[in-house]
C-alpha cells in the first residue's frame, strides 16, 4: 500500500508555513530597512569627510560657490543639454549647468566621484515636479533633492551669478563659513538627510532688512522641524505625533558632523536637540516644512543658547 499524507496533514504542514512566513516577513523587513540605515549613515560618512578635505584644500574654508559650467549636471542624461551661460540652463530655468547650493553635490564631486553617495537608498533617485522644474528635479534640473542636504546656516552660501549686486547675494555665515569656526565639530551639523523631495539643502535664515550682503543663521526652529517630520492633523492646522513615513526612513535622519563623524539620530532625539522659536528667535512665523530658499527671522537669533547640533553656544 502507498504511503501518502493525509488532507489533514498537509492542512497542518501550510498552516506551519504561513505561520512562520508570519513571523519572518517582518523580520527580513526590519533587516532590509536596517541595511539600508546603515548604507545611509556609510554615504553621509563619505560625504561629510570629502566636505573636509574640500576645506582642507581651500584654505579651511566650506564650499559656497556660484557660478555656471557647461555639461555639469549631475543627472548623466543632462550633460549635453545646450549651454547659454545668460538663459536657459543657467541664469534661467531649468538650471542643471547651475553650479550653487541647489546642486551643491558638485562642490566635493571631486573628492566623491561617485554621484550615487548622493542618493539615500530608502528612497533612490527623487524626481518632484516643480514650477522651475516641471517635469522634475532630477529629470529636468539635474538636481538631488529629498536625500541628504547641506546646513547652509553653517557654511553660508552665495547667490551671486549674473548679478553680484541683488539682495541676498552674499549670504555670510554667522559663524564665518570655516571649518575652524565651529565651536565643537564632532557635535555641530554639517550634513542632514532631508526626505522632503522638494529641497537640496537646509535653508539659512538671515535676520533684518535685507541686502546685498546679508548674515545667516541656521534654521534652529523645532517647531519648522516638526512640519518636516510629523503628519499634520486633517484640518492641516497641527502636527500629530506620527512620524512622516513619506519623508523619515527608519524614524530618524543620519546627521553629518563637521568632524566628519556621522550618526542616526531617531528625530524626537533630533527635535529635542533643536531650540523652539521662543528660545532662538521670538516672534518668527516660522515656516511649515521647507520649499528651498531663505527663511525671515522676526527676531535677533540668540546664538549663545547651548544647543551643538545647530553651532549655537560654546559646547
Amino acid at each position: 500500500m502507498k504511503k501518502a499524507f493525509t488532507l489533514i496533514e498537509l492542512l497542518v504542514v501550510i498552516a506551519i508555513i504561513a505561520i512562520l512566513a508570519a513571523i519572518l516577513f517582518p523580520v527580513l523587513s526590519q533587516a532590509r530597512t536596517a541595511a539600508k540605515k546603515t548604507s545611509g549613515i556609510s554615504n553621509q560618512k563619505q560625504i561629510g569627510l570629502a566636505m573636509v578635505m574640500y576645506a582642507g584644500d581651500a584654505d579651511d574654508m566650506y564650499p559656497r560657490n556660484d557660478d555656471c559650467v557647461a555639461g555639469s549636471s549631475l543627472n548623466p542624461a543632462l550633460k549635453s543639454a545646450p549651454f547659454n551661460a545668460t538663459g536657459v540652463g543657467c541664469s534661467t530655468a531649468p538650471f542643471y549647468n547651475r553650479l550653487n547650493h541647489f546642486a551643491w553635490q558638485k562642490w566635493v564631486m571631486p573628492y566623491v566621484k561617485n554621484i550615487g553617495l548622493f542618493t539615500h537608498h530608502g528612497r533612490g533617485i527623487v524626481n518632484a515636479q516643480t514650477a522651475s522644474c516641471p517635469t522634475g528635479q532630477w529629470s529636468g534640473c539635474g538636481q538631488m533633492t529629498g536625500s541628504y542636504a547641506i546646513n547652509l546656516g553653517v557654511t553660508g552660501a552665495l547667490n551671486t551669478y549674473g548679478d553680484v549686486s541683488r539682495n541676498g547675494a552674499f549670504r555670510d555665515s554667522f559663524l564665518g563659513g570655516s571649518q575652524s569656526s565651529m565651536p565643537n565639530p564632532s557635535a555641530n551639523m554639517l550634513l542632514l538627510e532631508i526626505g522632503n523631495p522638494n529641497v537640496a539643502f537646509a535653508p539659512s535664515a538671515r535676520f533684518g532688512a535685507s541686502a546685498t550682503r546679508e548674515t545667516h543663521y541656521p534654521v534652529a526652529l523645532r517647531e519648522s522641524w516638526e512640519w518636516e517630520f510629523f503628519k499634520p492633523n486633517a484640518a492641516n492646522t497641527a502636527v500629530t505625533n506620527d512620524v512622516n513615513g513619506a519623508r523619515v526612513f527608519g524614524e530618524g535622519i543620519v546627521v553629518g558632523f563637521a568632524d566628519g563623524s556621522t550618526k542616526f539620530l531617531n528625530v524626537r532625539q533630533f527635535l529635542a536637540q533643536t531650540p523652539r522659536v521662543a528660545e532662538f528667535s521670538p516672534g518668527t512665523n516660522f515656516p511649515r516644512g521647507f520649499t528651498g530658499g531663505t527663511v525671515t527671522l522676526s527676531g535677533a537669533p540668540n546664538t549663545a543658547i547651548n544647543y551643538p547640533l545647530w553651532a549655537l553656544g560654546t559646547n
